[in-house]
């Protein structure tokens, strides 16, 4: 079988082998609690339910335009007027399968063979592997203080004038760190002057802790949405926990959108009507769902520091959004795959490699799940891994002892 060197190069999804492995050992009845899944508990909001029904019942479910129902992008620009200050018009809004459709759209749209996407470490896994999908260069660029932090001055050095794009993700996962509003306002007046363009992933900006908030882009940037270098992406999935919908969006200026419009087409013809549908319902409905889920998100993230805290060895930087951390596990293990592939095999607890989002011997934890998740998971992996724990445990209706320390 003859297979493309290109197909070959891109790497599997972690996140989605490890569902698929949880899915596995859960079949076979065994107690698996999932800490790796990015995906908060709700339920969707009951308007985006409706809405979607709505459209079913009429039964005339056809194409759409491939850029998104007008309906829904009257509720993206009003949502990025509320929530941006900032007035854009239709032909600046495409409609996509989910923003990591928007974001491969915009890749494919910007770089010519060679062209240099920089990454900011730790970075969301799909982020290299979508920009060689498209015969791009990702250049990762890791802050050299040690910190989740980026810092102008090594994105600087990493500039060549192969340079297309840089992303930016904040609230950032894997870290859960927000960007300043300092560092905000420097990226894009570096790529505003140097004609790179900034493409701000902001999909979990309303999931922000401790009553600070995402800085957005367009607020440093004096330029008119038509000439700015600013692309953002967002979507439904985290603020309403609407995963599975896959609906996301990306604004920016109308002649790139009319291109990705032309690629989209090509691709996938549109984002099915009753979905997008779904996602007009829950920009138009009751907003108090996503305040809500960013309170339970927040919750839980004190749940699982505190939890953390009582764990010989392990460094961790304090989330300020999303709902993820990113703990230093070398005081164990510098080879976080296999570190990831113990736990899951001892203690039957899926976390995700740090090696993943560039950052080798951490792993990435979701807390989007329930408490009880949360304070058990980490007891296992305690159990698994800390000396100073107890060596013994129940896993389900099992009595584990440790033979390993």
């Amino acid at each position: 079988m003859s297979i493309s060197t290109l197909a070959k190069s891109i790497a599997e999804s972690p996140t989605l082998k490890l569902n698929e492995e949880a899915a596995l050992l859960r079949e076979r009845g065994e107690a698996v609690i999932h800490l790796g899944i990015g995906e908060p508990k709700n339920k969707a909001p009951i308007t985006a339910l409706l809405s979607a029904a709505a459209k079913l019942n009429t039964g005339d479910i056809k194409y759409a335009p491939t850029d998104g129902l007008p309906s829904l992008k009257k509720a993206i620009i009003r949502y990025t007027e509320e929530n941006y200050d900032r007035l854009v018009g239709p032909e600046n809004v495409i409609v996509s399968a989910g923003a990591k459709q928007s974001i491969f759209n915009v890749l494919y749209t910007l770089l010519n063979p060679q062209e240099e996407v920089i990454l900011l470490a730790p970075y969301w896994v799909s982020y290299p592997e979508m920009v060689k999908m498209v015969y791009g260069v990702p250049v990762i660029v890791t802050p050299e203080d040690g910190s989740f932090h980026p810092r102008l001055r090594d994105i600087e050095r990493a500039v060549s004038s192969s340079t297309k794009a840089i992303i930016v993700n904040s609230p950032n996962n894997p870290s859960g760190v927000v960007f300043s509003e300092e560092f905000i306002a420097e990226i894009v007046d570096f790529c505003e002057h140097k004609d790179i363009y900034l493409i701000m992933d902001d999909i979990y900006h309303k999931l922000v802790f401790d009553g600070r908030k995402a800085p957005s882009a367009y607020k440093f940037t004096n330029k008119d949405i038509e000439s700015t270098r600013v692309i953002v992406i967002n979507g439904i999935s985290k603020m309403y926990g609407m995963t599975g919908f896959r609906v996301g969006w990306a604004i920016a200026p109308s002649k790139l959108v009319e291109v990705m419009t032309n690629v989209q087409g090509q691709m996938t013809s549109c984002v099915s009507p009753f979905l997008q549908a779904a996602a007009e319902g829950a920009l138009n409905g009751l907003q108090s769902i996503v305040e809500s889920l960013r309170l339970t998100m927040e919750n839980n993230r004190n749940v699982i520091m505190q939890e953390l805290g009582s764990f010989s060895g392990i460094r961790v930087t304090r989330p300020e959004g999303t709902f993820y951390c990113l703990p230093d596990f070398r005081a164990y293990s510098n080879d976080s795959v296999a570190l990831s592939s113990f736990l899951l095999k001892k203690a039957l607890v899926v976390t995700v490699p740090g090696r993943e989002f560039g950052m080798e011997g951490h792993l990435r934890l979701s807390y989007a799940g329930t408490v009880k998740d949360l304070t058990e998971g980490i007891a296992r992996m305690k159990w698994a891994l800390d000396p100073n724990s107890p060596n013994e445990i129940y896993i389900g209706d099992k009595k584990l002892v440790r033979d390993w320390l």
